[in-house]
């Protein structure tokens, strides 16, 4: 997977590659070898941070003002080449890609808001990489809602150096009172996301951990690609490459994602 420069503008977006001519750019997702180990019994990490559900009901107070009382909304997408909008390499699709998708969702939900949709996302970029430039490339933003969305390319590290990795973006967001949304993986060509034991689906229950460790939401993507698989989807009908979805597959990453946000405003509601 190419790793294009960063664009920092608001609703950047970079894209992804198709099936044909992609075996190419499997090297750039070669996998570790899992050493599989749990951080179960670890004290909970969220101690000492602040109420994520008291931050959460805060920024739905917000987008439901109205002018003059309201205020921008700061929404970041941070990843790698799927939340940054690649489809068939070299080629980028933003209308076609979830970050766009959840901004119009935000925007059919809350039609008084004015929602500044941010992607920090670089393609090949793995999440020990996006942690090494997150208080520059995200804080700096001063982002009221993150998704981090780093799976993919995270089957390059091992599961406890993913872990570290997002553990330290979701303890920076936390103190800086960000409201956090993880993102499971989308599927790919190479990764079978109904195996357990497949290095992708190592990674989402990783993300799934830290959710229930640091009491996140998470927007499961993979259950829900794995649900239509099941169903009778065609694996390539989701996919534009070897590794990135298509319109159809960031989609059901963009309802996932929509219906996570609709949970945890109505658990957060007071």
């Amino acid at each position: 997977m190419p790793r294009p420069v960063a664009n920092r503008r608001a609703f950047t977006v970079m894209t992804l590659a198709t099936l044909a001519g992609s075996l190419g750019a499997t090297a750039a997702h070669a996998h570790t070898t899992d050493a599989i180990t749990t951080t179960a019994s670890a004290p909970a990490p969220s101690k000492g941070l602040p109420d994520h559900a008291a931050d959460a009901r805060r920024l739905f107070e917000e987008l439901t003002k109205q002018w003059p009382a309201n205020r921008t909304i700061n929404v970041v997408f941070h990843g790698h080449s799927v939340p940054a909008g690649y489809h068939q390499t070299p080629e980028v699709k933003p209308f076609e890609s979830y970050p766009f998708m959840v901004y119009q969702g935000l925007n059919a939900r809350f039609p008084t808001a004015v929602v500044n949709t941010i992607v920090t996302a670089i393609g090949g970029e793995h999440s020990a990489q996006g942690a090494a430039r997150f208080r520059r490339d995200v804080l700096s933003h001063r982002p009221d809602l993150l998704f981090i969305d780093y799976a993919i390319n995270d089957t390059n590290l091992s599961p406890d150096e993913m872990e570290r990795a997002w553990r330290d973006m979701i303890t920076t967001a936390r103190k800086n009172h960000v409201v956090v949304v993880l993102v499971t993986p989308t599927g790919t060509v190479p990764h079978d996301l109904g195996d357990p034991a497949d290095p992708l689906s190592v990674r989402a229950e990783v993300i799934r951990g830290l959710g229930r460790r640091f009491g996140l939401p998470v927007a499961d993507v993979s259950a829900r690609w794995q649900e239509a698989i099941d169903a009778g989807t065609p694996k390539e009908s989701l996919l534009s490459h070897y590794y990135h979805p298509n319109k159809a597959g960031h989609e059901i990453a963009a309802a996932e994602i929509l219906a996570t946000l609709d949970r945890l405003r109505a658990e957060t509601s007071s």
